[in-house]
């Protein structure tokens, strides 16, 4: 196993237990117990755990992974949602597009889709994620609008007043979300307050909203609301879904599609 594939590891096992022994973690990965000592003391250094006797704890509630660690997790499940997405925006609209690993891939999807290779612009993109501007960016076809903000290290989102005050000058036909949980009764959340704050003003300025997030993240709550389930017209999800967690969305109005 390597290195960042141990790291990632140790990391989605931190936020599922909250609190990890090294003689438990060199077990569950069929490492040596000084090969987690060395990792969990490289990992605080870059303050993404924090080292205890014996151990690591996660940074507190709203700990995520960083974006960089959670590429890997549900991939081919967020590239047939993407795809899913991709294909249901129209040419000629002005799309909202959040951080996060399922936008991402939205964004990829978008690039490639044949209808969109020319135009004026093709798509107009609006987004406060730095690492999907610099893809798009060399798309000469997408007019790329980027919020201004103060970036945060997890996510390349920005975040801030800065991006407030330029999502609340413009207007966009859909706001595609990626959200760190998506329940019927507490809505669309996000694990950092600032982050669902941009992420709101996406959806205010939107004529439709889409949630884009797979299976494992339905049903459950983060920290923060974005927006209320009614504000949500279409939920994108994977085939994991079972018959009543997207029956209850429905029962709520929102639209399912599963990919």
């Amino acid at each position: 196993m390597s290195r960042d594939a141990r790291w990632q590891a140790l990391l989605e096992l931190l936020v599922d237990r909250g609190r990890l022994d090294v003689e438990e973690a060199a077990t569950e990965l069929g490492v040596s117990a000084a090969t987690i000592r060395r990792d969990f003391d490289q990992l605080a250094e870059q303050q993404m755990l924090v080292r205890t006797r014996g151990g690591a704890v996660v940074h507190g509630v709203s700990y995520e992974l960083p974006l960089r660690y959670k590429t890997a997790r549900q991939a081919s499940e967020k590239q047939r949602i993407a795809k899913a997405v991709a294909d249901s925006i129209a040419p000629g609209e002005a799309v909202g597009l959040t951080g996060g690993t399922t936008t991402t891939e939205v964004a990829r999807a978008l690039a490639v889709r044949t209808e969109l290779a020319s135009g004026s612009p093709a798509l107009t993109i609006v987004t406060n994620a730095l690492n999907i501007a610099n893809e798009l960016a060399v798309r000469p076809q997408f007019k790329i609008v980027v919020t201004g903000g103060v970036a945060r290290p997890q996510s390349y989102e920005l975040t801030g007043p800065l991006a407030g005050g330029v999502l609340g000058q413009i207007t966009m036909d859909v706001a595609v979300l990626g959200v760190g949980a998506f329940d019927v009764v507490h809505g669309a959340t996000a694990h950092d307050e600032d982050e669902a704050a941009i992420n709101r003003l996406l959806c205010e300025s939107a004529t439709r909203v889409v949630v884009a997030a797979d299976a494992t993240k339905l049903g459950r709550r983060a920290f923060a609301r974005i927006c209320e389930t009614g504000r949500v017209d279409t939920l994108v999800t994977d085939t994991a879904v079972s018959e009543e967690m997207a029956a209850r969305f429905v029962d709520a109005g929102v639209s399912v599609v599963t990919a």
